[in-house]
C-alpha cells in the first residue's frame, strides 16, 4: 500500500504565471519559508530533466532540513514529476515521488502536489501541517509581482 498526500490550491494566475513563479529563486523561497524570524531558505535549482533542486530550510542552521529533488518530467506550465530524497534533522532519510499539475480554471490554476510513497503514516501527516503555508506563501507571493509599484 502506497500512502500519498495530495494537496491542492485554486490561484488566481494563469498556468504560466504559477508554474514560473514556482519555479523561479523568490518563489521556491517562499514555498519552503516561515513567517518567522530567522527562518533559512537555501534553494538551488537546475530546472531541466536530471537536473537538481535541492533546498535546505530550517530555523537555524544548525537545524536544517534537506531535500533533494531530481526532475524527471518539466512539461511547463502544465506539470513537474520529481524523484525526492529528504533529509531529516535526526540524520534519517527517505524518498518518494513528488509531482505538481497546473491546470486552467478559468483566469486560474488549479495548482496540485501529489506526494506519493511515504514510508509511514506519520511522514505522511507530518507534511500536511506546512503545506497550506506554503501554497500562501507562494500565491501571495504572485500577488506582490502583480502590484503596480
Amino acid at each position: 500500500m502506497s500512502l500519498d498526500l495530495r494537496f491542492e490550491r485554486l490561484i488566481a494566475a494563469m498556468p504560466e504565471r504559477v508554474f514560473d513563479a514556482f519555479t523561479d529563486p523568490v518563489g521556491q523561497d517562499e514555498f519552503y519559508g516561515q513567517d518567522a524570524d530567522g527562518w533559512i531558505v537555501d534553494p538551488r535549482c537546475d530546472l531541466r530533466v536530471g537536473g537538481v533542486w535541492s533546498v535546505s530550510f530550517g530555523p537555524s542552521p544548525d537545524e536544517l532540513y534537506h531535500h533533494r529533488h531530481v526532475f524527471e518530467v518539466i512539461d511547463r506550465p502544465r506539470r513537474i514529476l520529481m524523484a525526492s530524497t529528504e533529509m531529516r534533522r535526526d540524520g534519517s532519510s527517505f524518498e518518494t515521488t513528488v509531482e505538481f499539475t497546473f491546470e486552467p480554471r478559468g483566469a486560474s490554476t488549479l495548482m496540485t502536489m501529489v506526494q506519493s510513497a511515504f514510508p509511514s503514516e506519520d511522514l505522511r501527516d507530518e507534511h500536511t501541517v506546512g503545506l497550506p503555508n506554503a501554497f500562501d506563501r507562494l500565491e501571495r507571493s504572485l500577488d506582490v509581482r502583480t502590484r503596480p509599484t
